[in-house]
């Protein structure tokens, strides 16, 4: 069959599900023919997405962005509104639409796969178009009800939930990626499916050396980082972040050392550190959970902070308001050895999504 990605390329965690399904589908006969990515304009796609990706062609299009508080570390969910509502960026998206849908018709794919791309859906309803989607992502548990998290009435919470509805219409299946198994509900067309972890990690074989491994996707957490450090300065850490313009290696002195986004490198510091943590976005989690990693979890968002109280609620993960490693140091000593059930599900993919796919 032929399949046509349609990735968010906000964040890490749709590329990597986007390569990892890729690999699955291609290892079983079938054929990624094109891949559109949504970039907003604080993102730069790592070089590692068309290298693993396996598709020769592909196509960008602008998106919505997220805009920041002042501090460069929270999303500023009103600024974000404003910013995306303008008469200038809806044109944007509109042109974007119209391409979404040409590129569509010139490669007549099978079955397309949106992987939390809100144009996509729009596109969809817009054009009218009959080619079966299915869509992906962790967000669409919010609609499941047995689903504990992001049940409140928080503002914040009612925009996420009409994202979601946004990116979900007119699909054909959502496939609800989460932490451990839920029962489907085919009445709404949500089927419960495990994380989809790149073959590297999975391949990968965890040690404990005396590092704690950090991904802060905000480059606005860098001042609470060095600050723990200046009252730490003999607990190494690694860094990856998102700072456009930095070098590729930041070496602080010997204890501190910021990276750029660097696909091999980040799954080797993972493998090999003895905690990790993150901004609470889906894939990495799972990845530490995997390599049995202790992880420490500072929402930047709604949706993280619906991630983040998921994973603690496992008992292998702890939510902090900062980045202050002194807690994760502390949830070491205390927390359950091993994760053998999460493992078992997340080894159970690649059937599991072939059934939903062919």
């Amino acid at each position: 069959m032929r399949y046509f990605f349609i990735v968010q390329g906000e964040g890490r965690g749709h590329l990597t599900q986007a390569i990892s399904l890729s690999g699955i589908l291609r290892r079983n006969g079938h054929e990624v023919v094109e891949v559109l990515l949504g970039e907003s304009i604080v993102r730069e796609i790592p070089f590692f997405f068309s290298e693993k990706i396996g598709c020769p062609s592909i196509l960008s299009f602008a998106t919505l962005s997220f805009k920041y508080r002042k501090n460069n570390k929270q999303v500023d969910i009103l600024r974000t509104i404003l910013y995306n509502t303008e008469i200038k960026q809806l044109n944007n998206y509109k042109k974007s639409i119209n391409f979404i849908h040409q590129r569509i018709v010139a490669q007549k794919p099978d079955v397309i796969v949106n992987f939390f791309e809100i144009l996509s859906g729009i596109a969809r309803l817009i054009y009218k178009q009959k080619i079966p989607v299915i869509n992906i992502g962790h967000q669409f548990l919010l609609n499941h009800p047995d689903y504990p998290f992001g049940k409140g009435n928080k503002y914040e919470y009612r925009v996420l939930r009409l994202h979601v509805l946004l990116n979900n219409i007119c699909g054909n299946k959502s496939l609800a990626l989460s932490f451990y198994p839920l029962r489907d509900y085919p009445d709404e067309q949500i089927f419960v499916m495990p994380p989809l972890l790149r073959k590297e990690v999975l391949e990968a074989q965890p040690t404990e050396e005396d590092y704690i491994l950090i991904y802060m996707l905000n480059p606005g957490y860098e001042d609470e980082v060095r600050d723990w450090h200046r009252r730490n300065p003999h607990v190494r850490l690694y860094c990856f972040w998102d700072k456009k313009q930095a070098p590729k290696e930041w070496k602080v002195d010997d204890y501190l050392t910021f990276f750029t986004i660097d696909d091999k490198k980040f799954i080797r510091y993972m493998a090999g550190c003895k905690g990790y943590v993150s901004t609470a976005g889906f894939e990495s989690i799972c990845e530490a959970f995997y390599l049995g990693k202790p992880v420490m979890m500072i929402p930047a968002h709604t949706e993280q902070e619906i991630n983040a109280q998921d994973a603690a609620s496992s008992g292998y993960g702890i939510v902090s308001g900062k980045f202050d490693m002194d807690k994760l140091i502390a949830f070491m000593h205390t927390r359950p050895a091993g994760n053998p059930d999460f493992k078992a599900w997340v080894d159970s993919a690649e059937n599991a999504f072939l059934g939903q796919l062919q």
